[in-house]
């Protein structure tokens, strides 16, 4: 397939990722990929048929490109020239066969990462050393470094750092023992508010025997009272058979 970018289709200036992966280039190029990217970041132009890179747009922002699978041989200065802030760069499956080729990549200072796996290149001897003598600036090649660990994905860096955010997070909350303490503390509250509550249940308790034994009192009274007035009526009638009881005698 055959594309065309046109300024109709794209804002070319707020572009800052851009895939043609399986497309056709024509004559060595994409018509429409043009300086007018200035804000291009990655750039991804697998399997399109490219023989060279003579053709390619000047790409200052850009970072990261995808080359794999193409016909590329060599003319690989160019991208010192256009694209001077290039970090990551992946040459795979093209046709590179010696490390004059690959030279030309000194002059990228900012390269960190390097792939030209399935190139003829990487049947030479000491191809590895080779590479990381000649490129000092390199850290990554073929998705290795120098002692063979693998080269963090871009995924991967995303998930640490997330894992980071949650453990700041957690750090920020406080240490579950904090929890504890204070959930101790709320315990210690309650309790004391149960013995508040039972402290009043106990007067209100208290009271009320009192206003019994009170109205005890009353009664025992009132009991008293009435048989000090049976005494007293029994003596008043004691009183009034007396004479009566006198008279009878000294008639008898």
């Amino acid at each position: 397939m055959l594309i065309k970018l046109t300024s109709d289709s794209l804002s070319y200036s707020k572009v800052t990722e851009l895939v043609l992966d399986n497309c056709r280039s024509s004559n060595g190029e994409i018509e429409g990929l043009n300086d007018s990217f200035k804000e291009l970041e990655f750039l991804s132009m697998a399997n399109v048929e490219l023989t060279s890179l003579a053709k390619l747009p000047t790409l200052s922002k850009l970072r990261k490109l995808e080359l794999s699978d193409n016909i590329i041989s060599g003319g690989l200065e160019v991208l010192a020239e256009r694209c001077p802030n290039l970090t990551y760069l992946n040459l795979s499956g093209n046709k590179i066969k010696d490390l004059g080729t690959v030279e030309a990549l000194q002059n990228l200072k900012n390269l960190k990462s390097l792939d030209l796996f399935n190139c003829e290149i990487t049947n030479l001897e000491d191809y590895r050393d080779s590479i990381f003598e000649l490129l000092q600036q390199i850290t990554y090649l073929d998705g290795f470094d120098q002692e063979d660990n693998e080269a963090p994905d871009s995924e991967d860096d995303d998930d640490e750092g997330d894992e980071d955010d949650d453990d700041e997070d957690e750090d920020e909350a406080g240490p579950p023992g904090e929890y504890e303490e204070e959930d101790d503390e709320d315990d210690g509250g309650s309790d004391l508010g149960e013995g508040e509550e039972e402290e009043e249940v106990g007067l209100s308790y208290l009271m009320k025997e009192e206003i019994q034994d009170e109205d005890d009192d009353d009664d025992y009274v009132e009991e008293g009272g009435d048989e000090e007035e049976e005494a007293e009526g029994i003596r008043g009638e004691k009183r009034k058979r007396d004479p009566e009881d006198e008279g009878e005698e000294e008639d008898d």
